[in-house]
Formats: C-alpha cells, structure tokens, sequence
C-alpha cells in the first residue's frame, strides 16, 4: 500500500544526517557518563542521552515506516566504556555545550527543509532539548569558573550611523584602525572559546589514536586551533582588549582510545563544518576589512583540512555513504 505522507528527498537527507549526528552524540555521552564524577555534569549528560536516545528510537521508527534502511551511524563498538578518563575538570559538559550548539545550527537547516509534519515535530522537540541543555551546561559552566565570560560592555547613551567607508578600513598596517565595535568582540571571544575546547578534544584524540595516519591529522588540527586562538587574541589585543576565553580543562595522560577512529574522525569532520559556517558569519557580519580577511583564510584553511579528512575516512572505509536519487541515464544505458 502506497504511504500517504512520504519523506521528500530533502527530509531523508537530513534525517539520515541527524541519525549520524545523534548516534555519535549519544556514544560519547555514554563514555562521559561513565568516567564522570560530578554528580551535576553526569545528571546533564544523563538527561541528555535519555532525550536523544527516545528520538533516535524515533527516528527508527520512521526509516520503518518509510520503507527506508536504518544507517549504520555509530554503534556500541564504536565507545570502550572502560577506558579511563581522557580529559577532566569539566570538559564533559563544555563539550556537550558545544555540541548543543552545532546542533541547533542544524535544526534549523533542517527545519527550513522539512515538509511532513512528523519530522518537523522532531526537530522541534529536538531544539527545545538543544536549548534546554545549552542553558543548564552554561549555568553550570560558569558557576564551576570553567567558562570565561565576554568582556564587559559599556553601554550606549545615543544612536549613530556610520558616515564613512573608513569604518572598515584595516588593510593598512601604519593607518590607526578603529576600535573594535561590540559584535566583532563577541564573534572573536566565540571563535577563540570554540578553538580552546576544539584544541582539548582533539589533543586527548592525538594521544590515543592508533593509526599514524590519523595521528598525524589531528596534530595538524592542534596546530591549526592555535593557529585561529592566536590570530584572535592577537586581534583583541591589538585593541587593548585584555582577556582569553580559556575552557578551564584538561586533557589527561592516559593513551587508551576511549571512541573508534571512525568516530573520532566524523566527530572532527562535524566540528569542522560549524567552524566553516561560523567564519563565514564572523566575515560577514565583523566590519572591519582585516578581520573579514583573516576570517576567510582561516575558513579556507579548515575547508582544505576538512577536505584531508575526508580522504583519510573513504580510504579506511569509515564514510558511511547518504542516501541519493536514481542515476537515471545509468538506468537508461542498462535497459535492454
């Protein structure tokens, strides 16, 4: 019998997306529960699994109904539950922070693409969870001393429109350059907290990787976080802004790979995509002309390393293929 309601290409694409997504969210939470200590951090991680899991289960339910393959994703064999504890002192939910933030990037693509009102209730409820848990993680974060806050604005008394081009002026290095304006300090303190929790993950994900290969890839992601918290702060500096957005973790000595290679590698091509989206927001909307330059080389540079990654992951069979439309001239060529 003909379904009534069929998923349009577009919602099988983000679904299928959003299953690779939660599968792995749900493995490293399954590890971050397991090694915690803080009774707070693991009833946030805790909750969180419960709600993704139930929509997970969801989303199988749906592939059944449709007709549609359930996608490997990332399973149990992807986590060793016994592995000691890789990083400490917090960084369990200043992940899990960020990750709520990709997250709820992605609904909201997701959402701008979804038709049946089955999968636009789940990404519904899937952002009010988002939000719920970015809200408890920063809470929580911040009374800990784990998350730097912004700097203190002053606050403005009148209103005024920018009367010259000179506004984003920047490129000459013996011209005086105009202090930074309050949206441009937000997106610099963003990109160099982002960068110091993207520098612990990928540091304790170094030391344990097995394959030289990814070794060697995610020391070159090391250098390049540093390369963008460097660039940023120098930026802010540069304006007497004396601050860092530090993550206030660390990663512990211990070499024993807590999560597959497999997963390590997707969780890194995820956070690459979020970190080319929010360049490109940091281009568009940060005023002056340099920032803008620097922004684009440093979204250039992640592109060509996203790019890496992707190598490596097809070449160990790690790449789990989307679902596609029918090549219809191959038909074609084959009829007979």
């Amino acid at each position: 019998m003909a379904l009534t309601n069929p998923l349009s290409a577009s919602e099988v694409g983000t679904l299928w997306l959003t299953y690779q997504e939660k599968t792995l969210i749900l493995r490293i939470l399954e590890y971050f529960y397991e090694t915690g200590d803080d009774r707070r951090a693991k009833n946030i991680v805790g909750g969180l699994w419960e709600s993704l899991n139930s929509y997970v289960l969801e989303l199988e339910q749906l592939f059944q109904e449709q007709g549609m393959v359930k996608p490997v994703g990332f399973t149990k064999e992807d986590v060793n539950l016994e592995a000691p504890k890789l990083y400490d002192n917090g960084f369990d939910v200043m992940f899990v922070r960020i990750l709520k933030e990709v997250s709820m990037g992605m609904y909201t693509m997701n959402m701008n693409m979804a038709y049946n009102n089955k999968v636009m209730k789940i990404y519904e409820g899937l952002t009010s969870t988002s939000q719920r848990i970015y809200m408890l993680a920063t809470q929580y974060l911040l009374e800990k001393g784990i998350l730097s806050l912004p700097p203190k604005a002053t606050m403005p008394k009148t209103t005024e429109f920018i009367k010259s081009k000179k506004y984003q002026s920047g490129f000459n290095p013996f011209a005086e350059k105009r202090a930074l304006n309050d949206i441009e300090v937000g997106i610099l303190h963003h990109a160099i907290e982002s960068n110091n929790v993207g520098l612990q993950l990928i540091t304790g994900f170094a030391q344990c990787a097995k394959t030289p290969e990814v070794k060697a890839y995610f020391v070159k992601g090391m250098e390049l976080c540093k390369k963008q918290i460097k660039m940023f702060e120098e930026i802010l500096l540069d304006s007497n802004i004396h601050f860092s957005a530090t993550s206030g973790s660390t990663v512990t000595t211990s070499t024993v790979p807590p999560f597959s290679e497999k997963l390590m590698m997707h969780c890194i091509y995820l956070l690459n995509g979020f970190s080319i989206t929010g360049n490109a927001f940091g281009t568009f909307f940060t005023l002056r002309n340099d920032i803008s330059m620097k922004n684009a080389l440093i979204a250039k540079d992640i592109f060509f390393y996203g790019q890496e990654g992707m190598e490596i992951k097809i070449k160990h069979g790690w790449f789990e293929e989307p679902p596609q439309m029918e090549d219809r001239m191959e038909i074609i060529k084959n009829y007979q």
